[in-house]
C-alpha cells in the first residue's frame, strides 16, 4: 500500500491531478452488453452465470504504469470489466453496490508468484515513476528488439516483457486473463476474455507504428470501435488439480489441455466513440475496478488478490481526496445510457 501510494503521490504532484496507481492511462472505454449463455452444465452455471440473463457492462483498456507515458514505452495491457446491476449475495467490501468486476491482463499468468515477490518489482516501478521518459523509450525499443528475436526462434522472456519489452501490438487483438484464481460458486476457476468478432481476431499480433504518435494505441482503438465495435467471449477454466493448478502461486499458467476454457458469456459492443466521451470521464474520474467488488460466489483467492483488496481501495480513496471528486464502484453509471 505504501509503495502504490508513493506512485500516486508522485504523479499527482507533477500533474496537479491524481490518477490510478497502476494502469493510469486509458486507451479506450466503451459500453456494451454481457449475455450469459443458456444451457450451461451445472459446473459452469455458477454465480453470475447461474441463469441466462443480459447485463450492461463498461470496459476499460489500459497499460500497466502509474504515469501517463508515450505509447512507445511498451507495457503489459489491462482490460477491466464492470458488469452492472448484478443480483446475488455480495462480498463484504461491496455490500452497497451491485456490480461484478473483472480485472484482466494480457498475459495468462501473473509476473510474480505472490504479493511478497511482486513487491520487489513494484518498488522498481515506483522508483522510476515520472523519470527520464526518453530513457524509458530507448530501453523499451532495445528490449522489444531482444524479445522479438527470441520469439522469432520460438522463445520468449517474461523478464524482458516485464521490463517494457512487450511487443507493441493492437490491444483489441489480445486476449485478457484474470491470472489469479477465484471462487466459481462450488468450484475454483480463472477467467479469460477472448475477442471473437472477425474485425478483432484479424488484429491479433498486428504491430502498431508508434513513431511520433504518443497516443497511438488510443487512436487505433478509436478507429476500430467507432466503425465496427466488437465481440468477446468470457471463458472460465476450472481447477481440476490443486497441485498442478495452484491458487497461491499466480505465476503458474494452468494447463489448458488438462482443463480447457469454456465459454459462459458473450460481450457485445456496438460501434461507438471510445475516447473523449462522458463515459470515459466517468470511468477514469469517478469509478474504480476491484475484484473484491462483486458476488460472494466469485471471491478472489490467493496472495496477490488478498494484497489487492485494501490497496485498490486506498488508491481510489486517494484519488477522491486529491481531486475532490467522490469515487464509486458503479453509481456513476446508473444515469448514463450505454
Amino acid at each position: 500500500m505504501d509503495t502504490m501510494r508513493s506512485i500516486t503521490e508522485t504523479t499527482s504532484k507533477d500533474n496537479g491531478h491524481a490518477v490510478r496507481s497502476v494502469h493510469a492511462k486509458a486507451h479506450g472505454v466503451f459500453a456494451g452488453e454481457l449475455t450469459v449463455a443458456s444451457g450451461l452444465p451445472a459446473e459452469l452455471a455458477q454465480g453470475l452465470f447461474g441463469a441466462p440473463a443480459t447485463f450492461k457492462v463498461v470496459m476499460r483498456l489500459s497499460t500497466q504504469p502509474g504515469d501517463l507515458l508515450d505509447d512507445s514505452v511498451s507495457a503489459a495491457r489491462g482490460m477491466a470489466v464492470k458488469v452492472l446491476d448484478v443480483p446475488g449475495e455480495r462480498l463484504p467490501d461491496s455490500r452497497d453496490e451491485t456490480s461484478q468486476n473483472f480485472v484482466l491482463a494480457s498475459d495468462p499468468a501473473f509476473a510474480a508468484p505472490d504479493a511478497k515477490k511482486f513487491l520487489g518489482s513494484l518498488k522498481q516501478l515506483a522508483a522510476t515513476t515520472d523519470k527520464a521518459e526518453w530513457a524509458k523509450k530507448a530501453l523499451s525499443a532495445t528490449f522489444r528488439g531482444l524479445e522479438g528475436a527470441l520469439e522469432a526462434v520460438g522463445g520468449q522472456s517474461a523478464m524482458l516483457k516485464s521490463m517494457s519489452g512487450v511487443p507493441i501490438t493492437h490491444p483489441l487483438g489480445d486476449s485478457y486473463h484474470s491470472q489469479t484464481a477465484f471462487r466459481f460458486g462450488d468450484y475454483i476457476a480463472k477467467f479469460a476474455l477472448v475477442p471473437v468478432s472477425d474485425n478483432l481476431t484479424q488484429l491479433k499480433g498486428e504491430r502498431v507504428d508508434v513513431t511520433d504518435r504518443p497516443d497511438a494505441l488510443r487512436e487505433e482503438i478509436r478507429n476500430t470501435m467507432i466503425e465496427q465495435g466488437g465481440e468477446w467471449e468470457l471463458r472460465v477454466q476450472l481447477c481440476s488439480d490443486l497441485e498442478k493448478m495452484p491458487v497461491e502461486d499466480a505465476s503458474v499458467a494452468w494447463d489448458e489441455e488438462a482443463s480447457p476454457y469454456h465459454t459462459v458469456a458473450r460481450i457485445t459492443v456496438a460501434p461507438q466513440l471510445s475516447v473523449g466521451t462522458e463515459l470515459q470521464t466517468l470511468t477514469d474520474e469517478r469509478t474504480f475496478f476491484s475484484p473484491w467488488h462483486g458476488l460472494a460466489a466469485h471471491q478472489p483467492l490467493g496472495s496477490v488478490n488478498r494484497a489487492r483488496r485494501r490497496t485498490y481501495e486506498m488508491s481510489a480513496d486517494f484519488r477522491a481526496s486529491f481531486n475532490g471528486c467522490p469515487v464509486h464502484d458503479a453509481h456513476a453509471f446508473m444515469a448514463t445510457p450505454a
